[in-house]
């Protein structure tokens, strides 16, 4: 059950890949794992290192003496799920509500964000005195709501099925009042303490606020949001944490949580990106070795692609 708790717990800390990398980040470094950024020189590489990068991560244990490009046992994973993000000019409203636009990302099952109690979170780009930095932000309370149209104004549901455009019936209420040009940036800034002069971007994403918990009449059902991927990043970061505490001599164990692999995985935080191979050359080289040694040592390596999928349902055995 202790398992189970840190879960739990793994998944409320993740509205966002962002939050769900940095939780990965805090806790592979509580298990002894050397923080780098990848825009350090890699020159003396740690063989238990891990790189927070946007909303990914990458962590390794490597043998300390041996090959600089040993054999990987590698384990991939992802850290985004379907959901509405926020739009770049989200001030909108009618009929005396204000709202937020928002854009579906991924494949989300759309009616499941009606009428639940939505907070926001994702990370904010702030002008400063040395430069811009990115901030994480996170509102857990009743902020948004999509609401469902009544039955009444609706007949046809009974006989059609719920439809919803997922422009115009998606889009959550979040006050009164006419639209207000700027109140969003305002809220955001004054979330963080900031001016509202200085936030210059943001990729934000509303998330259901209810936490995650254990199901049934004994507990045997975990429900929550984000299982996909949310529970292989748990896992995978469990995984190495105890690899790295029983290191192989002659094997090293890598951890990739990459983020988008909800919308395709060509972006540079994607698998098919260029973040994982980088990083296995910028390991060897730091360890003497070549971009030839990691070739030759992927040749006897193996990598688990962990994700979540559909297995059964009590309505729909047939599927």
């Amino acid at each position: 059950m202790a398992d189970i708790a840190d879960l739990l717990a793994f998944l409320d800390a993740s509205p966002t890949p962002y939050h769900a990398a940095a939780e990965a980040d805090r806790r592979l470094a509580a298990a002894g794992s050397t923080p780098l950024a990848l825009d350090d020189a890699w020159s003396d590489p740690p063989a238990r290192g891990h790189v927070l990068a946007d909303g990914a991560v990458i962590a390794w244990a490597l043998p300390a003496t041996g090959p600089a490009a040993p054999p990987l046992r590698l384990v991939g994973a992802h850290t985004d799920s379907p959901g509405l993000r926020i739009k770049p000019r989200p001030d909108t409203g009618a009929a005396g509500w204000r709202q937020l636009a928002v854009e579906v990302y991924g494949g989300a099952l759309v009616n499941s964000w009606l009428d639940r109690d939505l907070g926001l979170a994702g990370r904010v780009a702030v002008l400063g005195p040395d430069g811009p930095t990115t901030r994480l932000l996170r509102v857990d309370r009743p902020l948004l709501r999509v609401p469902q149209l009544a039955i009444h104004l609706d007949r046809e549901i009974t006989s059609q099925g719920l439809r919803l455009d997922r422009q115009r019936h998606l889009t959550p209420v979040w006050d009164v009042g006419p639209v207000d040009p700027g109140g969003f940036r305002r809220f955001v800034a004054a979330a963080l303490d900031v001016d509202p002069d200085g936030v210059s971007g943001w990729d934000l994403m509303v998330h259901d606020l209810s936490p995650a918990a254990l199901l049934g009449v004994e507990g045997a059902l975990v429900s929550s949001g984000r299982l996909d991927d949310l529970c292989s990043c748990w896992a995978g970061v469990e995984a190495l944490n105890a690899a790295a505490d029983r290191a192989h001599p002659e094997v090293g164990a890598v951890l990739v949580l990459n983020d988008h692999e909800e919308v395709g995985s060509a972006s540079t935080r994607g698998a098919s990106g260029p973040l994982l191979a980088d990083a296995l050359d910028r390991l060897a080289a730091g360890r003497g070795g070549d971009h030839a040694a990691v070739r030759t040592a992927l040749a006897s390596s193996a990598l688990a692609s962990a994700d979540m999928a559909h297995a059964t349902h009590p309505n729909h055995p047939e599927k």
